[in-house]
């Protein structure tokens, strides 16, 4: 027991990097690359169980296809431009519209990309999916599913080392998990979950904005996804509030328009 508890802080400060481009500190257990392999198993998987709308024969897979690849160039030549081309390794881009009407997107590490038909009935025009696009690839340029699985194993791995110094004291076993468990979520996770989206929004706009698309829709869209339905609190959600998220983006919107050329 006391071995675990030494290990696993010196197990997280040395998995700990910079991100190259936000310039925070992440934790980063697993190799990207090997993140990445699984993720495009785990996406070919989801495309043969899914029916995926092709582009030939359809405009807006097409569109999917056209601002998917917009982001991409705008990406590839932010991190060039500042000599990080090598963070973008092991990327094999691919960009999926999806029929099901759930509300959502997302991309997998990796560059593996799918919006759902279901998004379209609120991001309404190109330029709305271009923002979703751009906060979506952005979690995944930013590594942040290895931050969030590296988080969530440290947890794990503090929770097992609780049960087995509790494990023979039932009162103490069953205090650890009553407190611990939510206690994690509350105070670590959701909040690293959260800033992650503000990151997300943050870039999503920049990127969105250097591939011609108006960042100022942001703003329109998150509006629309506001009337969606009711939301947890902030403070037990994953995400921000979408009126918290809009206060945000205005904040960072002199900064993206001023990668916007129309």
């Amino acid at each position: 027991m006391k071995n675990i508890l030494i290990l696993l802080p010196i197990l997280i400060l040395v998995s700990c990097n910079k991100n190259a481009i936000t310039g925070r500190n992440q934790l980063s257990l697993f190799p990207e690359l090997t993140l990445q392999q699984q993720a495009f198993t785990e996406y070919h998987t989801f495309l043969n169980k899914n029916k995926v709308i092709t582009a030939a024969d359809n405009k807006n897979a097409e569109m999917v296809k056209r601002v998917g690849l917009r982001i991409q160039q705008a990406i590839t030549s932010y991190y060039s431009k500042r000599g990080l081309s090598k963070q973008l390794e092991g990327y094999q881009w691919e960009f999926n519209l999806v029929n099901n009407n759930e509300i959502n997107a997302w991309c997998m590490p990796g560059g593996k990309v799918v919006v759902y038909t279901g998004l379209l009935s609120v991001t309404q025009n190109e330029t709305a999916l271009a923002i979703v696009l751009g906060h979506e690839i952005t979690h995944a340029v930013a590594r942040h599913g290895n931050e969030r699985i590296s988080q969530a194993a440290v947890a794990q791995g503090i929770q097992v080392a609780g049960d087995i110094f509790t494990q023979n004291k039932e009162q103490a076993n069953k205090l650890f998990n009553t407190i611990f468990v939510p206690s994690a979520q509350v105070a670590f996770l959701l909040p690293n979950s959260r800033k992650q989206e503000y990151e997300a929004d943050h870039y999503g706009l920049i990127f969105a904005a250097m591939a011609g698309y108006d960042p100022r829709e942001a703003i329109n869209f998150w509006q629309r996804m506001s009337s969606q339905g009711t939301k947890l609190p902030e403070f037990l959600a994953t995400h921000p509030s979408d009126e918290n998220r809009i206060k945000q983006l205005q904040k960072y919107m002199n900064e993206a328009l001023s990668f916007y050329k129309k």
